[in-house]
C-alpha cells in the first residue's frame, strides 16, 4: 500500500480509504425500502479485516450510514489491537443538531457505538452554505475547539455538498484540518461541487484534501458507455473503467487519499491492487489524453443542452428545470444506471417534477441556449415514468 502525507497533520494516510456508507446488505433484504440498515455483518468484517491486513489504515463512516449501524459495525470489528492499526474519521449530522449541546451529545454516542475513547478524523457533515451558517450559530466551530482540546478528535475538517462559491467562505472560516469534496474525471468537466476550481483551490493549501465519489457513486466503474470503453481500449492497456478512473485522482500529489464505498471482496481486492503501485505524476500523455476524450465523448452523449446556468429559475410553477434535465442528460451519458430515473421518482419533491410545467413559456424567454424546454420536460417525464 501507498501512503501519502496527510496535509500538515504529521499523520500517514493509506491513499486508498474504505467508505462504510456501501457495506454489502443481507440477500433477503435488497428489495426492502430501507434494506441500507441490514448489513452483511459477517461479510462487512472480513471485508473491513482484509482491507487492514492489506494495509489500508483510514476507515470513513458517518452517524447516518446504513440507518445509523455502520458505526456500530466498525466498532465491532476493530476490538482489540486492531483500534491501533486504523484511523477513524466519522461525521456530526449537522442538520439534526438543533440545540449547541447537540453537538457532544452526538459525539458522545458516536465514540460509544465505535468503541474508542478518540476519533481521528471528524467532520461536519455534508457542509452547503446554509447549513454551514446554522452550524456557526450553534457554536459548531467552539465545539470543535473543545473536543479537539479534550482529545476526543485529533483533527477537524468536513465534507462539502455545494457549488464552488460556498467552498472558500467554508474553508477560510476555519483552522480546519482537512476537507472532503466529490471529484472524479467526469464531475471535473462538468464543474459540480466543487468541480476543478475547488480542487485547484484546495490543492493550494496544507490541510488534507480528501476526495468521495471517485466512480461517481459506481457509474465511471459499472455504467460506462460503449464510446468510452473504446477510447480507453485503444490505449492498448488493459484496464478496468475503475482503474482508469482511480488511476486519474491518483496521478495527483495534492490528493492525500481517495475513499471508495465497496460493497463486494472482489471491489476491495480491485482497488487495493491499483492502490498499490498507482503513484502520483506517472501517467503518460496517451492516458491523460484518454481520460480527456472519454470527458469529451461523455459531454457529446448528453441530449438535451443545458449548462445549468439556472436563467430559466425560478419557474412560476416550481418546476426544478435544470435538474429535471440534469437527471436526464446522466441517463443518456450512464447506460442503463438506474440512478437518475429513481432519483426522479423516488428522491425529488413530486410538486417540482416535469409534469407540474403549466407551459407558460417564460423559460424560453429567457433561455440562452434556445432549448425547447416544454417540450422535452415532456419528454424527460414519459422516459422516467413509463
Amino acid at each position: 500500500m501507498i501512503y501519502r502525507d496527510f496535509g500538515n497533520t504529521g499523520v500517514k494516510v493509506s491513499q486508498l480509504g474504505f467508505g462504510l456508507m456501501r457495506l454489502p446488505i443481507q440477500v433477503d433484504k435488497i428489495n426492502d425500502p430501507e434494506s441500507g440498515k441490514y448489513i452483511n455483518e459477517s461479510l462487512a468484517i472480513r471485508m473491513i479485516d482484509c482491507a487492514i491486513d492489506h494495509g489500508i489504515n483510514y476507515f470513513d463512516t458517518a452517524y447516518v450510514y446504513h440507518g445509523g449501524n455502520s458505526e456500530s459495525l466498525l466498532g465491532k470489528t476493530i476490538v482489540g489491537n486492531k483500534r491501533n492499526k486504523i484511523l477513524i474519521a466519522t461525521k456530526s449530522p449537522v442538520w439534526k443538531v438543533n440545540q449547541s449541546s447537540d453537538f457532544d451529545t452526538f459525539l458522545n454516542e458516536q465514540l460509544e457505538k465505535l468503541g474508542t475513547d478518540h476519533i481521528d478524523f471528524y467532520l461536519l457533515h455534508a457542509l452547503n452554505i446554509n447549513s454551514f451558517k446554522k452550524a456557526c450559530q450553534l457554536d459548531a466551530l467552539r465545539f470543535l475547539d473543545k473536543a479537539k482540546a479534550s482529545g476526543k478528535i485529533r483533527f477537524a475538517g468536513f465534507s462539502f455538498h455545494d457549488d464552488y462559491k460556498s467552498y472558500p467562505k467554508i474553508f477560510e472560516s476555519y483552522d480546519w484540518d482537512f476537507s472532503q469534496i466529490l471529484y472524479n474525471y467526469f464531475d471535473a468537466k462538468m464543474d459540480k461541487r466543487p468541480g476543478k476550481r475547488g480542487f485547484e483551490y484546495a490543492s493550494k493549501r496544507t490541510s488534507g484534501l480528501i476526495i468521495m465519489e471517485p466512480l461517481q457513486g459506481g457509474n465511471l466503474a459499472e455504467f460506462v458507455p460503449d464510446e468510452v470503453k473504446e477510447i480507453f481500449d485503444s490505449t492498448l492497456l488493459k484496464r478496468s473503467p475503475a482503474e482508469w478512473a482511480l488511476r486519474w485522482l491518483w496521478n495527483f500529489k495534492q490528493v492525500s487519499l481517495l475513499l471508495s464505498g465497496m460493497s463486494t471482496i472482489e471491489q476491495l481486492e480491485e482497488n487495493i491492487k491499483i492502490a498499490n503501485d498507482a503513484k502520483p505524476d506517472t501517467m503518460t500523455v496517451v492516458e491523460i489524453k484518454a481520460i480527456e476524450s472519454a470527458t469529451k465523448t461523455f459531454m457529446k452523449l448528453r441530449s438535451i443542452p443545458c449548462r445549468g446556468c439556472k436563467y430559466c429559475m425560478p419557474c412560476p410553477s416550481g418546476v426544478n428545470i435544470p435538474w429535471i434535465f440534469n437527471c436526464y442528460n446522466m441517463s443518456q451519458m450512464f447506460q442503463d444506471s438506474p440512478g437518475p430515473k429513481k432519483e426522479y421518482n423516488f428522491f425529488s419533491n413530486p410538486a417540482s417534477r416535469a409534469d407540474k410545467c403549466t407551459e407558460c413559456g417564460k423559460c424560453e424567454e429567457v433561455c440562452p441556449r434556445a432549448i425547447p424546454i416544454r417540450q422535452k420536460l415532456k419528454e424527460v417525464h414519459d422516459s422516467f415514468t413509463r
